[in-house]
């Protein structure tokens, strides 16, 4: 069995790497950070009977996605992992930076989805996890490039979804929307949580326990559960000011 993992040089991607590496999944991790990678993969490698390669490669860049099916295939898992997002005034925020964003939070998934899906519908077999987030369900003010591509994970893969169901395909998809996570993402987004923030290591733990007993919504803690449900019953307006409040409380 072979997990193809993005994002895999710290938080999140590197858990769901050391827990599907202690199932006996073999490995191939992608991540920009090279240095990085190769610490992942050395501990994976002492401490796991199992197979890992790793590719440091820009997955922003659309030829890079598309040179990395070429190099990996028939895959078991795809997990579309890696992401970053951005704080602030839309009209102040970096332009090249939210375009960045964007090849790498949905035209990587995009192109990664598309091509390792067809590989695993022609075996009929498979299982890609999507990270989306919380902010996929809700308007994002301050952060409204990073909670739209959220959206946009969420809502290709639930459509996605029903197309499989609907040709009694043996192949899953599933989405992960945590909550707040500790990870190096505060950093890149230039935000400070002030709500409880989850462990990497459990929302990794949650996830593939989750990926592999075939759920599609992977929602990690009861308060995101309660977030994301009451977000269908309250007004977008109403949840845009709540937000707006959130936000600006991270920006400081």
């Amino acid at each position: 069995m072979k997990a193809l993992i993005t994002g895999a040089s710290s938080g999140i991607g590197r858990d769901m790497a050391m827990i599907l590496a202690k199932k006996g999944y073999d490995l191939i991790l992608v991540a920009r950070d090279e240095n990085k990678l190769l610490k992942v993969s050395q501990e994976l490698r002492k401490n796991n009977n199992v197979n890992v390669e790793y590719i440091s490669m820009d997955l922003s860049i659309e030829n890079n996605c598309k040179e990395l099916h070429k190099c990996v295939s028939d895959v078991d898992i795809l997990i579309n992992n890696a992401g970053f997002g951005d704080c602030g005034n839309f009209t102040k925020t970096n332009l090249n930076k939210e375009l960045k964003m964007i090849n790498t939070n949905i035209v990587a998934y995009h192109i990664l989805t598309k091509l390792y899906l067809t590989d695993m519908k022609a075996k009929n077999s498979g299982k890609i996890l999507n990270v989306a987030s919380i902010a996929g369900f809700m308007p994002g003010p301050l952060m409204a490039t990073y909670y739209s591509t959220k959206a946009y994970i969420v809502r290709l893969s639930q459509s996605i979804r029903e197309e499989l169901k609907k040709e009694k395909s043996n192949v899953q998809i599933s989405i992960l929307c945590p909550g707040p996570v500790t990870t190096n993402f505060n950093d890149v987004a230039n935000v400070k949580f002030h709500m409880r923030e989850a462990s990497s290591e459990s929302v990794a733990k949650y996830a593939i326990k989750m990926l592999l007993k075939g759920k599609f919504y992977i929602i990690p803690g009861l308060d995101v559960k309660l977030g994301i449900f009451f977000s269908h019953f309250v007004p977008s307006s109403f949840i845009s000011k709540i937000t707006y409040r959130v936000q600006k409380r991270k920006i400081g």
